[in-house]
């Protein structure tokens, strides 16, 4: 009876463990059931009939803050106009230069326009809409300044095109520059092109604002900086840019990037669609050069 007992005992625990196994797969079947069928759900609630776009707030007249803290600028502007285009109710939210990308990546916004360059390094980590400006970048010193008779001043070089010839002017200005204190603002194309044709003759200093080296420069703590010709249109037009003239030849392209377009997340293609549509909407109409020449004083950087 003993041995007759213990062989129920262990049919008995045989059927459990079967029992147990199958409540716990049917458990994982019914979870994954679940993830499958919501997985869908949470992408469909992306109709991007509400947009949020990042941009810095500090980079006039591109995009910067009023006095009471309201955004303004060239890329505010259009970012609206691109919204009604998309049919989107657009929030626009400003975000620190240096962060512009990671945040873009937490999805605390939809979107960047910050007069972002697309460039091979950043498109590695997110995607851009089509081009919608561009626009080149030189130095800007104080007139007093010896760096004011710095050559080449009112040429244009696209490095990307005309490399020789760029290559020429920028050893052109290389004795003058030697031994001298450039600022750029940090992560920029700006930057980047200083750091590759300038650091072996300048001190670099980087900066969080552009307002910072323009401070800086105006108080001849640094010799020069470097920012795109558009932004120091605006800085010499303002009572505290009075002192500050652009100097040398235009640079683009290559390390200065393809163009200014809308950063996006790389998984986010049909928000990047439906930002190439209307932009290509208001380069078409006109709309783009309207709000072009309004901001930047008379200039059309649109994409053509």
């Amino acid at each position: 009876m003993q041995h007759r007992s213990g062989a129920w005992e262990r049919s008995a625990k045989k059927k459990g463990d079967k029992a147990m196994k199958f409540v716990v797969t049917l458990f994982w079947a019914v979870i994954a059931v679940v993830l499958v069928a919501v997985a869908p759900a949470e992408a469909q609630t992306k109709d991007w009939k509400k947009i949020r776009i990042g941009t810095e707030g500090a980079y006039a007249p591109w995009n910067f803050s009023e006095a009471g803290g309201k955004l303004s600028g060239f890329e505010i502007d259009l970012a609206n106009e691109l919204c009604k285009r998309m049919n989107a109710e657009c929030t626009i939210v400003a975000q620190d230069w240096d962060g512009i990308i990671p945040a873009l990546q937490a999805s605390k916004y939809d979107a960047i326009m910050a007069a972002m360059n697309i460039t091979d390094k950043r498109l590695e980590t997110i995607n851009f809409s089509n081009i919608y400006a561009a626009g080149p970048g030189a130095f800007a010193v104080l007139k007093s300044s010896p760096l004011a008779k710095l050559p080449g001043s009112g040429e244009v070089y696209p490095l990307a095109t005309k490399g020789a010839e760029a290559q020429k002017a920028i050893d052109a200005m290389k004795p003058m520059l030697k031994g001298k204190v450039v600022g750029a603002q940090v992560s920029t194309t700006n930057l980047a092109f200083v750091e590759k044709y300038f650091k072996d003759q300048v001190d670099i200093r980087q900066y969080k604002t552009t307002e910072q080296h323009d401070l800086d420069l105006a108080a001849g703590r640094i010799d020069a900086a470097f920012a795109a010709v558009t932004y120091w249109n605006d800085v010499i037009a303002k009572p505290e840019g009075k002192d500050i003239t652009i100097v040398g030849p235009n640079f683009s392209g290559e390390v200065l990037g393809r163009g200014v377009a809308a950063g996006l997340r790389k998984e986010d293609t049909e928000l990047k669609a439906k930002f190439d549509g209307a932009i290509k909407q208001v380069l078409a109409d006109g709309t783009c050069k309207t709000l072009s020449v309004k901001w930047f004083k008379g200039l059309d950087i649109c994409a053509q």
